[in-house]
This record gives C-alpha cells, structure tokens and sequence, in this order.
C-alpha cells in the first residue's frame, strides 16, 4: 500500500472503531417500515424497563402451521423479541407444541387443561398435497409473572358480522399481538389496583345482571357497589359507572357526580332515553323518561336523543309466525330494535373490536363545550332508520318485509368519548353561604367521560333453565358472543390508561394482497424477469468487463 493511501486508510478505520463504541453506549434502533410494524409503543416501553422481576411467556402457537398462522407466529416471537430489548432479563419467552405430543391421553390432557386456563384450541382446515386436512390450534400465550398467570388469546378479529376474510382477520390480530401481551403483563405487574363504583340507588339492572362484568373487571380493578344517596362523595373512586338508572336522581346526587368529574374522575355513562311500557303482548310503547341528568350531560358537551334506532343489520327473536296444526310455529326473524353495530372510528377503544349487540338504543348529539374535545365511537350502519317519541314496538313488524327506502338515515352515533376540563353545572350557582363552597371547583382537572345511549349494553342475560348468568354479549339465540364486555373493558383502560398503553391498538399492519388473476395470467413473464433479467446482466457485464481489458492491454 502505497503511503498517501495510508492515511484515508486510518481514518476509515478510526471511524469503523468510533462508530462500534458509540453503537455499544448508546443503544438505538430505527424502524424503516412504513407502518412501523417493528416500533413499540412508548407506554409498551416503560412498562417493559420498569419491570422488578422476570416475567416468562409461553407461546403454543408453534408447530406445523398454515401460511396465515405462521405470519402471527412470526409476528408475536418479533414483538416478543423486541420485548426482551427494553425488559432485558426480565423478559423470557418460549414456544411450545402441545399437539405435537406423541401419546394420545397425554396430549388430550394438556389442551384440556390450556382450554381450562382460557387458551380454547381452533380447529382449522389447511390444504396439503391437494387434500384437505384438518388442524388444531392453539392461537394464544400464558404469561407468567412472580406466582400468578394470565392467558392471552392472540387470535383476533370480527368473525360475527363483518365478513371479512381470514387474512384480514389474521391481520387484525398481528395489529394487536404487542397490546395483548404488554396489557397481561401490566396486569400481572400492578401493585395496586384502581377503584371502581358502580353507582346504585336509582333503580338499573339487579346485581346478576352485571355479574359477569363484574368478574371481569375485578381481574384488574377493585370493583365497588355504591349507593350514591348514602355517599357523602365519590372521590375515593377513580372511574364511576352509571347504568340503565330508572328514576330521576336527586339534584344532591347529581351534584357528587358533577364535582367527581370536575375533580379529574373518569365516568362511562350507559343510559337509556327511553323507557317501555308494554301496551299488550304485541306491542310496547317507548316513551321519554326524566333521570334529571339532561342539564348535566348538555353542559359537558352531549345530548341523548329521545329517540330509538332500527337497523337492517341486526340480531334475530324467536316469533310465533303461524300455527303448524295445533303447535305454534316458532322461527327466528330479524329484529330491527337490536342493531348488532359493528362500524367503528379507528380510535384505540374501539380498533379491531368485533360487532357490539344493542338494544333498543337512541342517538347522540354532541353540543358546544369550551375546551371538550368530542370523539364518536360507535355507529349503527347506514341502512338505519330513526323513529322519534313516543315509539311503537310493535312485535309483529319481525315478520313483515322492511322497505329499504324508509332506511335512509345513513350511520347513527350511539357512543361518544369525551376529554377535557369539564365545566361544573353548578358554576354560579354555589354561594360562599353554602356548605358546599369550600370544596366546591368550577374547573379542576382534565377528565374523560364514555356515554352510550344503551343501558342494557353492560348487561348480560341469564340462562332460564338455571337461572345463572350467561357471558356478557352473548346471543343465546345465535350463540354468538359479541363484544359488549371488550368494548367496556377497553374504554376503562383507556380511562384509567395515564401512560397510554392501549394506544398499542393503534397500530396499523397494511395489508399489499397480490392481484391472484393478474398473478395467473402473468406468471410466466415475472418468473423470467426475475430469473433471467439478473443473468442476462451478469453476462452483459462480464463481455463488457472482457471487451474493456482486452482494449486496455491491446497496445
């Protein structure tokens, strides 16, 4: 080597070494994928860094997989790995087979067992050689942490109503593999848990009604029944639930609940503008019904319509249609008073949620509100029709042909979540004579409010053989389970959620499908252009390179 070529030589070197000791200091990685497939939430990472002992994840989707599997797959070890970065030695993760286990009795136990601890097997059709065969498997993760466990089912999608295809499906669910995993293991790794009331005193469902949200709930929260008439205050509480009230609450109690949400206490709202009173056994009249709540919930930016919505995308009741010589004649008709909603905005609450059941719901306003912003979260479809009170329910209009023209008041919002500093009712109105002044906040702190014009969303049915309560959403009639119970267990999250983690559902995996009849059609001039082309060039370089050499050392 010559010397003037030593120096660019060293500093070439020196930079190499530079750029090693700076890279093994400071620890960074870029994600240069347009969704950020391989990019963690910030709340994702704290969590994660935070961690005081090791938490261990075993993944049982492994083993031979059809392609849509193996992507999930793939996708849920990469965002484990990425895990494992920011936890360290706090984070290990494993897969495991348990179908692929040889004895029989041995490997019908383990799936027993995962199915016991919420980890249900799929059963699934793959094509191998031309035939098709059927598989088992197990679409979910245990995540261990100290002595306690939680199952996680990576499988998600709207299977009830959208229609979408398995790979759509499959794709939701990579969208929420890094939200699964990262909300099991905050469950497991809270100290301490957050406070939730449930408010009484105003009639709304009985206890069993709400039995299996209740179970839900206090998997992560401490869940209180509160007689708001015998409270002195709510601020104990960090989230209050009101549901399907019945009676006008008391100007006292409404005013605890305005001063909660002042103070920075997060509410969710599932209430009625109607209420029905049966006419006869055909028909029920709905009619508007006074809860003194309408001045509180227009100050804070909403209104309930006093209405009720039918929608020709809904849930299906057994009717009597006739008699079939001396038996009645029972099928199941549509019923346009149980929109099954499954139109979303794409915020985090609601992102990749399958289809909510509702029933006998009305429609929001949303009104002027310095400082609240307003966000809709929920939307019949656009084949909805809205009928103004007083309302007929009249029970034979099941059986009759819907005329599509009268369906034209397109989407109807029936959730909205609303963020702010919210203005006290009350502003104006407490003098420095009351006992209430000293404590009393016109403005406070920022707040988030969940309405929904459906009481009867939080409430699960009960099985009339036993009389035991049947999961939340499910349809008893279909034996579809909608997502009523993950649509309340989101928007509590994202209440409760101060350092964001379920902006994790945000997450967008874009689907780029290949055109199959244009795949088909041109198959053969891609498969040269992809093998040819590269040879084709290396051998033009190689005579050029040749013919080049020859000329330089012909003279």
């Amino acid at each position: 080597m010559k010397r003037k070529d030593l120096l660019p030589f060293f500093i070439g070197l020196g930079l190499i070494v530079l750029l090693n000791i700076l890279s093994w200091r400071y620890f960074f990685r870029v994600d240069l994928t347009e969704d950020k497939r391989y990019s963690i939430a910030p709340a994702t990472r704290q969590l994660l860094e935070n961690l005081s002992d090791q938490v261990f994840v075993t993944v049982y989707l492994s083993g031979d997989l059809p392609a849509g599997f193996q992507r999930l797959q793939k996708a849920t070890q990469e965002r484990l790995e990425e895990f494992e970065v920011y936890g360290g030695q706090n984070i290990r993760f494993q897969f495991a087979d348990p179908t692929a286990v040889e004895d029989k009795k041995a490997r019908n136990r383990a799936i027993l067992e995962l199915a016991r601890k919420g980890l249900q097997p799929s059963r699934i059709f793959d094509n191998e050689k031309g035939k098709k065969v059927e598989k088992l498997v197990i679409p979910g993760a245990l995540v261990r942490y100290k002595d306690r466990e939680v199952p996680v089912m990576l499988l998600r999608g709207n299977q009830a109503t959208k229609g979408l295809s398995a790979q759509q499906i499959l794709n939701q669910s990579v969208e929420n593999v890094e939200f699964e995993l990262a909300s099991a293991i905050r469950r497991l790794a809270v100290k301490k848990k957050k406070r939730i009331g449930l408010i009484g005193g105003y009639g709304g469902p009985a206890p069993i009604g709400l039995a299996d949200l209740i179970t839900g709930l206090q998997e992560n929260y401490e869940v209180y029944q509160v007689n708001l008439p015998g409270q002195p205050s709510l601020q104990e509480l960090d989230v209050i639930m009101l549901i399907k009230p019945d009676s006008a609450l008391r100007e006292e109690d409404k005013y605890k609940i305005d001063q909660f949400i002042v103070h920075g206490g997060k509410a969710l709202f599932f209430v009625d503008a109607l209420q029905s009173d049966t006419v006869n056994r055909a028909s029920t009249l709905a009619v508007p019904q006074d809860l003194n709540l309408t001045d509180l919930f227009f100050r804070y930016g909403f209104r309930l319509n006093e209405n009720l919505i039918q929608d020709l995308n809904s849930a299906m009741i057994p009717l009597n249609v006739g008699q079939f010589g001396d038996r009645p004649q029972i099928k199941m008709m549509p019923w346009r008073f149980f929109p099954l909603v499954n139109t979303f905005s794409p915020h985090p609450v609601v992102r990749n949620l399958d289809a909510v059941l509702i029933r006998y719901a009305g429609s929001i306003d949303t009104v002027r509100a310095k400082g609240i912003t307003k966000t809709p979260l929920m939307f019949t479809s656009k084949y909805s029709k809205v009928i103004g009170a007083p309302a007929q329910i009249d029970f034979n209009e099941a059986s009759q042909e819907p005329d599509p023209k009268t369906f034209n008041a397109g989407s109807q919002p029936i959730a909205y979540l609303l963020e702010g500093k919210f203005r006290s009712l009350y502003a104006n109105r407490i003098t420095a004579t009351d006992p209430r002044f000293k404590t009393f906040s016109e403005y406070n702190r920022p707040s988030k409010i969940v309405v929904c014009a459906d009481g009867d969303l939080p409430v699960n049915e009960l099985d009339p053989r036993t009389g035991q309560y049947l999961p939340l959403g499910l349809d008893r009639f279909s034996g579809v389970t909608f997502a009523n119970k993950e649509f309340i267990m989101h928007a509590v999250e994202y209440l409760m959620d101060e350092k964001g983690l379920i902006t994790a559902r945000a997450k967008e995996v874009m689907l780029r499908p290949l055109d199959k009849g244009k795949v088909q059609h041109e198959r053969l001039q891609w498969q040269l252009l992809n093998v040819g082309l590269p040879v084709l060039l290396i051998g033009i370089f190689g005579v050029l390179r040749s013919y080049l050499r020859k000329r330089k050392f012909a003279h």
